[in-house]
């Protein structure tokens, strides 16, 4: 199958890129490069630099690529920014998506796996968190995702355009062989922030929140090795595919761990005593929320391999082997 990955220059991107051909898939990649990096870009997969928003531009890329299907990864994707500044939010992961579903309608596309989140369920009433749970995102980030799924929903009953959802939880973690990572230049996320703190590449790391209603105060996140959720991609591309029938999965290892129990194993794992503050809470942060990730396992034939401390190891290693980002590329 011909696929064209947008923002598969970025961190979760670019790891699906290297499973879409450790499958077979062949793979093109679009990306603005604004938070991706085209060193994440294999040789052999040409890369176009431009935006899901500029109509011109997809049906240029769709009309010399004829991809079969659509990877979408271009969104941003930090609830906290979003609370600050929601047009930008809804321009891209919004508008941008149905710019791109209007390209593939155009275009005879049929297929697309969307990157959606578990922020669109917000702090859940039960927990493991089901795909049928209730929706409620409490971020600007959450509410676009949300919507990004509404659009899916109606492109597909309006021109057949087929789609599997994917509500990852909190994606972490590098390569196994410490070749791909993730740039703390261009993230929020804890564990590459914690990793810049133990190198010396920042003064510290905060904790947002320290009086949750949880077993060390701490908000608890379901996280999700980058390879795991990879190749989750890859099997829902599939079934979609050879089903023609839309889906939605949860994908998490089923188990939370809280910000603090991440910060102390990753002291451990780096043997460094490194720097570590409080703050308060950020606004749009849900206190505990983890996967269900049963309909995953029995109809996608997926479940996570990989735990925390896998996590923790992969990312200290492309860290503390790349303590100058993709700069140590060159």
């Amino acid at each position: 199958m011909k696929v064209l990955v947008t923002g598969g220059a970025g961190y979760i991107g670019a790891h699906t890129v290297q499973e879409l051909l450790n499958y077979g898939h062949q793979v093109a990649v679009l990306d603005t490069l604004e938070l991706g990096n085209k060193r994440l870009v294999p040789a052999n997969v040409t890369l176009h630099q431009g935006s899901i928003g500029d109509a011109a531009f997809l049906d240029k890329v769709f009309v010399e690529e004829k991809p079969d299907a659509i990877i979408n990864f271009a969104a941003y994707k930090a609830p906290g920014e979003s609370m600050q500044q929601p047009t930008k939010y809804f321009e891209n992961n919004v508008a941008g998506l149905y710019t791109l579903l209007d390209a593939m309608d155009r275009h005879q596309i049929r297929l697309i796996v969307f990157s959606s989140s578990c922020a669109i369920f917000g702090t859940p009433k039960q927990l493991p968190v089901s795909e049928d749970a209730p929706r409620g995102p409490e971020s600007v980030y959450g509410e676009t995702k949300l919507m990004g799924e509404t659009l899916l929903k109606w492109y597909d009953k309006t021109r057949g355009i087929k789609f599997s959802a994917l509500r990852y939880f909190n994606a972490s973690g590098a390569s196994l062989n410490a070749s791909i990572g993730e740039d703390w230049d261009h993230t929020q996320n804890l564990i590459p922030l914690v990793m810049k703190a133990a190198l010396g590449k920042s003064p510290s790391i905060t904790v947002f929140g320290t009086d949750y209603p949880t077993r060390d105060g701490s908000a608890i996140r379901d996280y999700i090795h980058v390879v795991d959720l990879s190749i989750a991609h890859v099997k829902a591309l599939e079934q979609i595919a050879s089903t023609n029938q839309s889906t939605a999965y949860n994908l998490g290892t089923g188990t939370g761990s809280s910000v603090i129990e991440v910060v102390e194993l990753a002291k451990k794992i780096s043997g460094i005593d490194f720097k570590v503050e409080y703050g308060p809470r950020r606004p749009g942060d849900p206190e505990a929320i983890w996967a269900d990730c049963t309909r995953a396992e029995s109809e996608l034939g997926w479940k996570a391999q990989y735990g925390l401390d896998t996590i923790v190891r992969t990312a200290w290693q492309w860290h503390s082997t790349h303590p100058n980002g993709f700069e140590d590329e060159k």
